[in-house]
């Protein structure tokens, strides 16, 4: 099993290295949005569609929400005069908004839960709510400043992969020694409070270089820091969401495309909420 996630990890590392520097903006939301598309066939699992043409017309939905955004707002007019376009600014507020109503939801399981348990329609809007806004996100990450430092975009993509990657390695070493307090153990029995902890302090390093690296103005790097922690925070509120859904679909892991690693959503199910919330806070008071 380790092997097979090593292997797996050095062939998908280098992919995504040159997807996030190398391509054109028309390109990357392209390779984003197949990478969400396969999260949307795997979250119709959960949502209890197992049929494949079922699964496939939700899969296509997703997709087609991606590329007719990208239609109604071109790459060059995500941002114009430094604001972001207002469907992306909607779609991201949303986001904010389905993340607190998904922090409740974790909160109160499995009590209040049985209105969308029972309906695979609720469960699928669910899926649009967590998917398509990890779109819109990640390329309104890239596409930031982009007439200006073609890189500048992706160096945002890489501080969040950063922070979040660092809090989860934090999260498992810290959670695996020290973890006895359980975060919510009839979502995900493995989740800690020290774990969190943890992993809030493991990307504390990432988020004080970047605030040097950006050169932060000292009047607003607690604004930087806060955003940080909270986008940490926030990804371990996706490890949970994805953990509630498997749950009641009853299965382990959403998908079996990556060897060693499960699902697609088993390796971003953290970045869904990250990005989302990120993108909104850097547009609404660091951009």
């Amino acid at each position: 099993m380790l092997k097979q996630r090593i292997i797996t990890a050095l062939i998908l590392a280098p992919l995504a290295l040159i997807a996030i520097l190398f391509l054109p903006p028309q390109g990357f939301n392209i390779v984003i949005a197949l990478v969400v598309a396969l999260g949307a066939w795997e979250w119709a699992n959960m949502s209890g569609i197992h049929a494949r043409p079922a699964k496939g017309l939700y899969t296509l939905f997703i997709i087609a929400c991606c590329f007719g955004l990208s239609a109604t707002v071109p790459e060059g007019m995500v941002w114009y005069q430094g604001q972001l376009n207002s469907t992306y600014q909607y779609v991201l507020g949303s986001a904010a908004v389905w993340w607190l109503i998904s922090l409740f939801m974790i909160i109160a399981y499995p009590k209040y839960s049985a209105f969308w348990q029972r309906s695979n329609l609720i469960r699928s809007v669910f899926g649009v709510l967590t998917l398509v806004p990890t779109w819109v996100a990640v390329v309104t990450l890239r596409t930031s400043l982009y007439e200006i430092d073609p890189y500048y975009g992706a160096s945002l993509i890489f501080y969040v992969l950063g922070i979040v990657w660092a809090a989860d390695i934090g999260a498992f070493f810290v959670g695996v020694k020290f973890g006895r307090h359980k975060l919510r153990p009839r979502v995900s029995p493995g989740k800690t409070l020290e774990g969190l902890l943890g992993g809030i302090a493991a990307s504390s390093a990432i988020i004080a270089f970047a605030a040097l690296h950006y050169q932060v103005e000292p009047s607003r790097i607690w604004l930087h820091l806060l955003i940080g922690g909270l986008t940490v925070g926030v990804s371990a509120l996706g490890d949970l969401n994805e953990s509630m859904f498997k749950r009641c679909a009853g299965i382990k892991d959403s998908g079996k495309l990556l060897p060693g690693h499960g699902g697609v959503l088993d390796r971003i199910d953290s970045l869904t909420a990250a990005f989302p919330v990120f993108a909104f806070c850097y547009v609404t008071w660091m951009a």
